[in-house]
């Protein structure tokens, strides 16, 4: 995350292009394995997303390892838009 002093506007940080598997995708893949080891994944994933401790997600099917690709600015407007019904800028 960057943020323009000048102006104080955020800007998101650059996008990690580790993976073209698509957000949505590592996102289901997450809350499966998430879901089958007994966890609740919408609390999981949001205290990932919060808080960036990796504890959060467990390592089973890689999970962890996952959720790490996703660039959490980009997924946090991508989630606001999704809310708010907006189309792609």
């Amino acid at each position: 995350m960057v943020i323009d002093d000048k102006k104080n506007i955020f800007k998101p940080a650059a996008r990690n292009e580790e993976s073209d598997v698509p957000a949505r995708e590592i996102l289901k893949q997450v809350y499966e394995a998430l879901e089958e080891k007994g966890y609740n994944p919408i609390n999981q994933i949001v205290g990932y997303i919060l808080s960036e401790d990796p504890t959060y997600i467990t390592n089973y099917n890689n999970a962890r390892g996952l959720i790490r690709r996703i660039d959490r600015d980009k997924l946090l407007g991508d989630l606001v838009r999704s809310y708010l019904d907006l189309d792609e800028k």
